[in-house]
């Protein structure tokens, strides 16, 4: 009888530490989402950021195709459409056309442009061609179009450098 007592009583329930296993692996992956979550959004603006730059890239170059090859000589915010004719049809997820700049150089300029400080801005420039995450001169012609923008990293921003496809 005493150890039909003792199989009775082991069957009951769970013992104390089953249970907090169970919660230590549960705030262990609670943890590990909570970590995920941030780097995940970081990546899908970054992911549209670079949608963004590509679709204006495209666009200025058709504008360039559709005018015999000109450039919009005006400079600027893109926020006007005398400074950027071509953006006037693109759609841009997270930035905005006021963040969007546009320089044109009839001449090579002395010394390549930076990039813009903040993650919410961008620069589109002629007479430049990409030397990885920067814009360089050499070798660039007045078509060459470039387009720099930072990315969100872990560590805070990076410079990329995108050439346009014409």
């Amino acid at each position: 009888m005493l150890s039909h007592l003792r199989k009775h009583k082991a069957d009951e329930g769970f013992t104390i530490i089953e249970v907090l296993i169970v919660l230590a692996i549960a705030g262990l992956i609670l943890l590990v989402v909570f970590l995920a979550v941030p780097a995940l959004q970081r990546n899908s603006r970054n992911t549209q950021r670079k949608n963004d730059i590509g679709n204006t890239l495209s666009a200025f170059g058709e504008y360039t195709n559709n005018n015999a090859g000109a450039l919009p000589t005006a400079s600027g915010a893109c926020s006007t459409a005398a400074n950027c004719p071509f953006i006037a049809n693109v759609k841009l997820g997270l930035y905005t056309t006021g963040n969007i700049s546009y320089t044109y150089n009839a001449t090579a300029p002395g010394s390549a442009p930076s990039a813009p400080a903040s993650v919410d801005a961008a620069l589109i420039a002629n007479y430049l061609k990409c030397n990885g995450t920067t814009a360089t001169t050499a070798s660039a012609s007045s078509r060459s179009v470039v387009a720099l923008y930072s990315v969100e990293t872990g560590g805070g921003t990076q410079v990329q450098c995108q050439e346009s496809g014409s």
